[in-house]
């Protein structure tokens, strides 16, 4: 006897295919991963084409700024340490008095230095938004007349004074969100 199975409905038809692709596209940022330059040199690779098409165009420079701002505060996210340690001297002040910090001595606790936005996730928005940007330049509806150089100045202007904030907190605070130039152990061999 054959069993007669459920006609399926066209909404389960329609998720059990979203749920498909979604697996695969899952799939394929998972096998991305270890990839860390590739990935960086695809996302440069299409801001320079975001970049050349906002050239070419003389437009949407509203779109541009846009990203622009969206990627700073990405970058500002990925340079500060997910417990900043400014709350934590905040809360130390007001237990004992005296002001926090990362451990500088021998006899302090070591805390390893945790991203409030890590690498994989920092890369994934970022090449989501140029994308997105890159998207946004085939429509006129977001070709907004701006006189371009205000936006320039104005983000050079924001970024000078966001990262001057970022490095006083971080010379501050003792913390260096890069492993360049940090002291690297190997076991002796003796």
């Amino acid at each position: 006897m054959d069993s007669i199975e459920p006609e399926q409905t066209p909404f389960a038809a329609v998720s059990l295919q979203t749920s498909k692709v979604a697996r695969q596209y899952q799939a394929w940022l998972d096998k991305s991963t270890p990839y860390v330059p590739y990935r960086w040199i695809g996302t440069f690779t299409l801001l320079i084409l975001f970049f050349i098409r906002i050239f070419v165009a003389q437009g949407w420079y509203i779109v541009a700024y846009s990203l622009g701002i969206y990627l700073l505060n990405l970058f500002l996210a990925f340079l500060q340490p997910k417990f900043d340690p400014s709350n934590e001297a905040i809360d130390n002040e007001m237990e004992d008095g005296a002001a926090g910090g990362l451990p500088t001595k021998q006899d302090e606790e070591f805390r390893p230095f945790i991203r409030r936005l890590p690498e994989f996730k920092f890369w994934y928005s970022a090449t989501r938004a140029i994308a997105i940007g890159f998207f946004c330049t085939w429509w006129t509806i977001f070709d907004v007349p701006v006189f371009w150089p205000v936006l320039v100045v104005y983000w050079l202007i924001l970024f000078a004074l966001t990262m001057r904030r970022q490095i006083q907190h971080m010379i501050k605070y003792r913390y260096v969100p890069f492993s360049i130039g940090k002291t690297k152990y190997t076991k002796n061999s003796s």
